[in-house]
C-alpha cells in the first residue's frame, strides 16, 4: 500500500534529500529561508515537473508532498492580474459537431493528426504569412507540454503546474481555471455528459478527472492505478459514453536508486463511464509481477514489469477494437507484449492480438551502468488505422512509428502481421519516432528525433541539463507512401546556428498535417511548416525567446517536444518549452494567424 504524505516526516526527507544543497552557500541554489517563503504548492510543482524533477525522480510522491509541506507556506502558487481574465467569462460550449475543431490528441479518433481544410481554415499562402497573434505564460513553469483543445471559441489546456485553463481561442484571455493535483501533460478530451460537456484528462500523479466544461467544476475524479509511480501521459480516447485511459509510469526512473525494489508497475488501459466514473473494465498489458531474487545491494528484485502505454489509444469502431502501443519492460523477465502494437476489445478490454516489434527490451535507471540495458525502443507514438486501395480493393493498415527509427505498416486483420517497414532514423533512447506521426491518407509523415548528447557538463545541482546536446546531429522529416512505405520526400533537420545550450536539430514532437502542409517542431525551438507535396519549407518561427503575454506572466519559449501544433479556424497553436532530455526550458503557449 502506498504511503501518504501524512505517513512521511518532511524534516527527515529534507535532511536526507535536500539539505546537502539547500543548506550550502552555493549562490545558484535557493537557500532554505527562500524556500520557506514560497507556497508549498509551488515547491511541490517544482519537484513534480520543474527544475528539480531530475533530483526528485527517485522520491515517492508522498515524500515530495511531505517535504513541500514542511518547507513551504500555505497559499496559491499562481496569482494573475484581473486584466488576464475575459470581460465575459461565460464558457459557451457548442454542441458536438463541426464546431469541435480539435478534440484530444487528434481531430479524429484514428489519431492521424490531420485537420480538414474546412476546420483548418488556412491556405498555403496564408501559412507563409503566419504572424504571432498572442502569447500566454504558464506562471513558474519550466515546461509547456499540454496540447490545446479547441471547441468553438474556447481553448482548453493543462500545464506543468497542474492548472487547467479555459481561454478565449481568439485572444488568450482566461475564462476559468482549475487546479489539478499534479502536472497535466495529456490533451484534454471533451465528451457530452447528459445536459452538458465533460472535459476528461489525467495528471502525472495518476489521477483522472472529469470537469464541467462550462464552469470548470469537478464532476468526478478517479485513481487510474494504485501503484505510487503511476503517470498519465497519453491522451484518452472516448466513444459511446466510455473513456479509455492509457496508464504509464515513472518507476523506471525510480529504479536508479539502488535501494529501490525494482520493479512492480504494469501498464494498462482502464475504461470508465463518462457520466459517473464507474469502471467498465481494466486490462493489464503483462501478468502480475513476482519476486525474482535479491540484488547486489540486498533489496528484493521483482518482475515482469513495465509495458506502460505512453500514447493515445486509437479507435476502430468497425472492428470493435482499441489499438494501443506499449513501452519496454523495466525488469526481467521480458514479456511478449512490451514494445508492441496491441488490439483490445472495446467492450471487454480482452486482448485480441499483440505484435511485438522489439523483443527482450529491458530498460530502467537501475540497469544503467550495472548490467544489460535497453535498447529502450518503446513506443511513444499512437498507431494510426488507415484504409487504402491495394490490388484493386480496399485494405486496412495500422501505421506505427517506433523509437527504433522504424515505421511499420501492420495488418489489423492478420493479428498485426507486418506489411512493410521503413527505416527513417538511427534510433536510440531518445531517437527514432518519439511522440506522433500524421497521415493524410496518401502519405504518413514521420519526424525523427535521434537526439545526441555530446558531453557531460560541470556537476552543478542547479543546472537543468546534466549533459549538453550535439547542435548538428538529429532531426529530419519523412513522407512515406502508405501503399508500400517508399519515400516520397525527405526534409533534413537544421543544425543550430549559432549553437547554444539545450539546442538540437532533433524533431521529437508530434507532427500535424492539413491539406498541403505539414507542421513539425524541434528541440531548437523552431516550429516549421513544410509542403506536403515535396517537403519544401513554407514558414519558420523561432519560439526560443521572451514573449510579452496577455496574462502578464513573464514567459520564454524553448524546445518543442512532446505534443505538436494544433490547427483550427485559421489559427495555429503550439506550446514552447521542454526542460527534459536536456532541452531548453520554457513556459509559453503561442497563437499564430495570417497577417
Amino acid at each position: 500500500m502506498a504511503l501518504s504524505a501524512a505517513d512521511v516526516a518532511g524534516d527527515a526527507v529534507y535532511r536526507a534529500r535536500c539539505a546537502n544543497c539547500h543548506d550550502s552557500n552555493n549562490p545558484r541554489i535557493p537557500q532554505r529561508l527562500a524556500l520557506e517563503a514560497m507556497p508549498a504548492e509551488r515547491i511541490l510543482h517544482t519537484l513534480d515537473y520543474g527544475v528539480m524533477i531530475a533530483m526528485a525522480y527517485t522520491m515517492t510522491h508522498a515524500e515530495r508532498e511531505a517535504v513541500a509541506s514542511y518547507l513551504g507556506k500555505p497559499g496559491a502558487a499562481v496569482t494573475l492580474p484581473a486584466s488576464a481574465y475575459c470581460k465575459d467569462r461565460a464558457v459557451k460550449v457548442p454542441s458536438q459537431g463541426a464546431a469541435w475543431l480539435w478534440n484530444g490528441w487528434s481531430p479524429t479518433p484514428d489519431n492521424a493528426r490531420f485537420q480538414s481544410a474546412a476546420a483548418a481554415g488556412l491556405t498555403l499562402d496564408q501559412v507563409k504569412r503566419l504572424k504571432l497573434k498572442w502569447a500566454f505564460g504558464f506562471d513558474g513553469d519550466v515546461t509547456a507540454f499540454s496540447q490545446p483543445v479547441i471547441l468553438g471559441s474556447n481553448l482548453f489546456t493543462g500545464s506543468a503546474s497542474g492548472m487547467v485553463y479555459a481561454l478565449d481561442a481568439a485572444t488568450g484571455c482566461i475564462r476559468w481555471g482549475y487546479q489539478a493535483g499534479g502536472p497535466v501533460r495529456m490533451s484534454i478530451v471533451a465528451q457530452p455528459n447528459g445536459s452538458g460537456t465533460a472535459l476528461l484528462f489525467g495528471d502525472q500523479n495518476g489521477w483522472f478527472y472529469a470537469l464541467d466544461a462550462a464552469q470548470g467544476k469537478l464532476l468526478w475524479k478517479k485513481r487510474a492505478d494504485a501503484h505510487d509511480a503511476t503517470r498519465l501521459t497519453g491522451s484518452p480516447a472516448a466513444s459511446n459514453g466510455i473513456v479509455y485511459v492509457p496508464v504509464a509510469s515513472w518507476e523506471e526512473n525510480r529504479a536508479s536508486d539502488p535501494k529501490y525494489e525494482c520493479c512492480t508497475f504494469r501498464g494498462s488501459v482502464v475504461a470508465w463511464r463518462i457520466r459517473d466514473g464507474s469502471e467498465v473494465w481494466k486490462s493489464y498489458m503483462i501478468e502480475e509481477p513476482k519476486r525474482t531474487g535479491t540484488t547486489s545491494a540486498g533489496v528484493a528484485a521483482w518482475g515482469p514489469s513495465g509495458a506502460g502505454i505512453w500514447s493515445a489509444p486509437s479507435l476502430d469502431s468497425a472492428r470493435g477494437a482499441l489499438y494501443v502501443t506499449t513501452g519496454d519492460n523495466y525488469s526481467a523477465p521480458a514479456t511478449a507484449t512490451s514494445d508492441a502494437v496491441a488490439a483490445l476489445d472495446l467492450k471487454t478490454g480482452r486482448m485480441l492480438w499483440s505484435h511485438q516489434l522489439t523483443a527482450d527490451d529491458i530498460f530502467s535507471g537501475g540497469c544503467q551502468g550495472r548490467g544489460a540495458c535497453g535498447p529502450d525502443f518503446d513506443f511513444g507514438s499512437s498507431a494510426i488505422p488507415v484504409k487504402i486501395a491495394m490490388n484493386n480493393k480496399g485494405r486496412a493498415l495500422l501505421l506505427a512509428g517506433q523509437k527504433s527509427g522504424v515505421v511499420y505498416a501492420l495488418d489489423p486483420e492478420r493479428r498485426g502481421e507486418i506489411v512493410w517497414q521503413t527505416r527513417v532514423g538511427k534510433g536510440s533512447t531518445n531517437g527514432g519516432v518519439q511522440w506522433g506521426m500524421a497521415s493524410d491518407g496518401r502519405n504518413v509523415y514521420a519526424a525523427v528525433s535521434d537526439l545526441v548528447r555530446a558531453r557531460a557538463t560541470a556537476s552543478d545541482p542547479a543546472d537543468l541539463r546534466t549533459s549538453s546536446l550535439d547542435p548538428t546531429q538529429g532531426g529530419g522529416l519523412f513522407a512515406l507512401r502508405i501503399v508500400d512505405g517508399s519515400k516520397a520526400w525527405y526534409a533534413a533537420g537544421t543544425a543550430c546556428d549559432p549553437p547554444k545550450p539545450g539546442c538540437s536539430p532533433a524533431q521529437p514532437a508530434a507532427v500535424t498535417a492539413f491539406p498541403g502542409v505539414v507542421l513539425s517542431g524541434s528541440v531548437d525551438g523552431h516550429l516549421r511548416a513544410y509542403s506536403s507535396e515535396d517537403g519544401a519549407r513554407l514558414w519558420d518561427f523561432d519560439t526560443a525567446r521572451e514573449f510579452s503575454t496577455v496574462n502578464g506572466v513573464t514567459a520564454h519559449g524553448g524546445s518543442i517536444d512532446g505534443p505538436g501544433a494544433v490547427v483550427a479556424h485559421g489559427m495555429v497553436y503550439v506550446n514552447s518549452g521542454y526542460s527534459r532530455q536536456n532541452g531548453m526550458p520554457g513556459n509559453v503557449l503561442l497563437a499564430f494567424g495570417p497577417e
